[in-house]
């Protein structure tokens, strides 16, 4: 390691530019990082310190960026940061961070820098099998919408996938009919990381009552079934958020019900039936595990309590 003479500004082109290469982070998250790094620049600068070299960073001094981070107001409100958004700054600083140590200059370690955390953080909201059962029951079968609806969940909840992967689907991906009782299908997910997708006998069925009652020749899988001139048929995320929350409404759960609670239930439900937790990173598409493992704390949650009830020393 060595001290650089180059101030913190001034490496920014550099540590970009990392991202790109070395990294092989898409367009879209560098231009989230450097707009999160941009932050903490402009602070150097507000408060006089636009010639701060790497090594002179300090445990103090990124304690007061904290504290200007957490007094920080939105751009176009005047609310206070959240402590998730305040965390997006503070991982940029993190990862410029590691830039540093990957060329071998001299600056504070990375994990120097803890993030914000509030009581609300990582907390993993997902449903029970008996309530993913009455979720899927609460569509209305009679019309070919309930049966789009019904496989939609079916997926959801067999895959874990994410809504932006679920709407991308299109129906040639599903190979139907099959003599197997579950099917596997390549998707590309977040990153543009690509990886297998495992769907069960159950979802295969009712996602073949759904293409069987379509007589369209529409490419995507879901559509929806408004017929406005030049609209394109593919089903939206926003569409697909408001079945769920319909659904949850009929069958008596919280109208906070989402995609992603679905996603959860999924990764909740393979780890209470044993599956290891690298496995379940593939299953869900993580890049890291430190993702994965927000689901260890309600199994270890659920592990707590099945001990205390039958092995509670009564």
């Amino acid at each position: 390691m060595h001290p650089s003479s180059i101030p913190i500004p001034r490496h920014i082109q550099d540590y970009l530019d990392w991202l790109d290469i070395e990294r092989g982070l898409s367009s879209k998250s560098q231009e989230n990082y450097a707009r999160f790094i941009k932050k903490f620049v402009d602070w150097l600068a507000t408060t006089g310190q636009t010639d701060l070299k790497p090594h002179e960073l300090s445990p103090e001094l990124i304690r007061d960026y904290r504290v200007f981070l957490s007094r920080s107001e939105h751009a176009t409100k005047t609310t206070a940061l959240k402590k998730n958004t305040q965390n997006y700054y503070l991982i940029a600083l993190r990862s410029l961070l590691n830039y540093f140590a990957d060329r071998d200059i001299t600056s504070l370690p990375a994990e120097k820098i803890k993030l914000a955390r509030d009581k609300g953080d990582r907390a993993v909201r997902f449903l029970t099998f008996e309530q993913v059962q009455n979720l899927l029951l609460a569509c209305d079968l009679s019309v070919p919408a309930g049966l789009r609806d019904r496989a939609i969940l079916e997926l959801l909840f067999s895959t874990g996938l994410r809504i932006a992967e679920l709407v991308a689907l299109n129906r040639d991906q599903i190979p139907l009919p099959s003599k197997e009782k579950d099917v596997e299908i390549g998707i590309t997910g977040k990153g543009g990381r690509v990886r297998t997708v495992y769907i069960s006998e159950r979802a295969l069925l009712w996602l073949k009552k759904y293409l069987e009652s379509r007589s369209d020749i529409e490419l995507p899988l879901f559509i929806n079934y408004r017929n406005y001139s030049g609209e394109s048929k593919r089903l939206t995320a926003r569409s697909i958020q408001t079945i769920i929350k319909t659904a949850a409404k009929k069958s008596g759960l919280p109208i906070t019900t989402t995609p992603h609670v679905l996603r959860h239930s999924f990764a909740t439900d393979m780890l209470t039936k044993g599956v290891d937790i690298r496995i379940l990173q593939e299953f869900l598409g993580h890049k890291n595990i430190a993702a994965t493992q927000i689901y260890t704390h309600v199994t270890n949650r659920q592990l707590k309590e099945i001990h205390r009830k039958f092995h509670g020393g009564k």
